[in-house]
């Protein structure tokens, strides 16, 4: 075999054909399959004890183990009753947008090509969505976990300066803060970023779960008091647990105040900004010096894709370009640059970079922002169903405002005392029933079921059939107890 080209060009034809419409007909029909069901032992068994293959295996019998021994164990999140965690429902457009990247398959790192241009576009398109001037520059990643240590790194090299490039921190005591209610890969980002965990000074939250303004000034006075360097103020978009947004406008103030960058976590709650009706929570975040969230949430693009904006345009190339002789830039030729924006390798730690931006490109062009907006509202007002939903019945007890789209209650019954403990077993229930796929988190100390609406393809009808099986679940254990007695 003189290359891996396709020895018969006209066999792959047909089976990518079959492969397309069996993939599409899949995702067509996904409601009328289970949201998840747990991989059998042989199953993994095989995964787990193949051997290192010496000589290939022909497409077409590795496709069919794909289907067999893949397809039907996957994490369900293309279900419309997967709402346990913040994960979009990705579309066949999507998909269909991963393949011809793939066909491309082009390094976006850098040089003159024109993916590149489509990630600056997309880049352009994402900073005027949120208000941040045309000079912002930002990169995708593969996901807010990226996109944060991306902007923590260049808030710490810009308000700290450059030199600890060379240096290290050092003796430098650098801190930040977030609310107590803050994602867990922030303390990550502060670790991985060579600052600490303990640099991240964590802020109370307030009876509406938002961060605690008053508190947060407190502990700004008290660390400069006590010769800290405070560096950086990070608000929420769209918090993990119940989805409130922290007071953005008002942090943005004190940011300013005390000469802090002020960074914004919106990993799915940024996206709010594309409705007309939920926007105005997110006020302030135009001010943010920079911005990390996720296309593959409520955007719908296929996994994976997080976007890092900065506003500073200078700042985040000072952070991560590099001067290397295998790496230099000249005036024509495919080592050029890509018109005047510098290459995505300058911007963040990766040089081999997928063409992430067309699917991007092809989800913001394809449906545009109003019909994106429209499953924004969408899905805030079957959280609000549910929010409805649970007002109205007796076995049921709501746990958190409802802001955005998460939902979180619990069953309440009082033939049970240990409520943690028969919640959370209600809830590995639902996802073995194949039924429903929420999670769980805690509220104030008490285990609470999390229900998160963020598929497009998620209705009123789902939340029906949740509360169903959540229902007939709940009294059959209710049931097996007094039989236990």
């Amino acid at each position: 075999m003189s290359n891996l080209d396709p020895e018969n060009w006209d066999h792959i034809r047909v089976l990518g054909h079959r492969m397309l419409d069996e993939m599409l007909d899949n995702i067509r029909t996904v409601e009328q399959q289970p949201v998840w069901q747990p991989p059998p032992h042989a199953v993994r068994t095989l995964f787990q004890t193949a051997s290192l293959p010496q000589t290939g295996v022909d497409l077409e019998a590795l496709y069919q183990q794909f289907i067999e021994h893949v397809v039907p164990y996957a994490v369900g999140n293309r279900h419309p009753r997967f709402m346990g965690w913040v994960h979009g429902g990705g579309t066949a457009q999507g998909m269909l947008a991963d393949m011809l990247a793939a066909g491309l398959n082009a390094n976006v790192g850098g040089r003159n090509h024109m993916p590149v241009d489509v990630e600056h576009m997309v880049i352009r398109w994402a900073a005027e969505l949120f208000g941040f001037p045309q000079t912002t520059t930002g990169l995708l990643t593969s996901g807010s976990s990226m996109a944060n240590f991306v902007a923590l790194l260049t808030a710490c090299r810009a308000m700290a300066g450059t030199e600890i490039r060379q240096k290290g921190v050092g003796g430098r005591l650098l801190v930040g803060y977030a609310c107590e209610s803050a994602h867990g890969y922030i303390p990550r980002a502060f670790d991985m970023a060579g600052l600490g965990i303990q640099a991240l000074r964590y802020v109370p939250a307030d009876r509406h779960f938002k961060m605690d303004i008053t508190a947060l000034k407190q502990r700004i006075a008290v660390d400069r008091a006590q010769g800290l360097e405070p560096f950086v103020i990070i608000g929420t978009a769209g918090t993990v647990n119940v989805g409130t947004i922290d007071p953005l406008e008002a942090l943005a103030d004190l940011a300013a105040e005390e000469k802090l960058w002020f960074h914004v976590d919106g990993a799915f709650g940024a996206m709010a900004q594309l409705s007309k009706e939920y926007a105005p929570l997110l006020r302030g975040i135009e001010r943010a010096d920079s911005l990390a969230f996720d296309f593959h949430k409520w955007t719908q693009v296929p996994y994976d894709a997080g976007c890092v904006l900065i506003r500073h345009s200078e700042c985040q190339a000072k952070t991560f370009a590099q001067s290397l002789d295998y790496l230099s830039r000249e005036d024509r030729g495919l080592a050029a640059l890509a018109g005047e924006s510098p290459w995505f390798c300058d911007l963040g730690p990766e040089l081999s970079r997928g063409f992430r931006a067309l699917k991007v490109w092809f989800a913001l062009a394809g449906f545009g922002t109003e019909a994106l907006g429209e499953v924004v509202e969408r899905s805030c007002v079957v959280a609000h169903y549910l929010e409805t939903r649970v007002y109205t019945l007796p076995w049921l007890e709501l746990m958190a405002p409802v802001v955005l789209n998460i939902v979180c209650f619990r069953v309440v019954v009082p033939q049970v005392k240990d409520l943690d403990h028969f919640n959370a077993e209600l809830v590995k229930d639902l996802h073995e029933s194949g039924v429903a796929a929420p999670s769980t988190t805690k509220i104030e100390g008490h285990v609470v079921i999390r229900v998160a609406i963020v598929n497009h393809r998620t209705t009123e009808r789902d939340i029906d059939i949740l509360l169903e099986a959540l229902h007939s679940l709940a009294f059959a254990r209710i049931n097996s107890l007094k039989e236990v007695k």
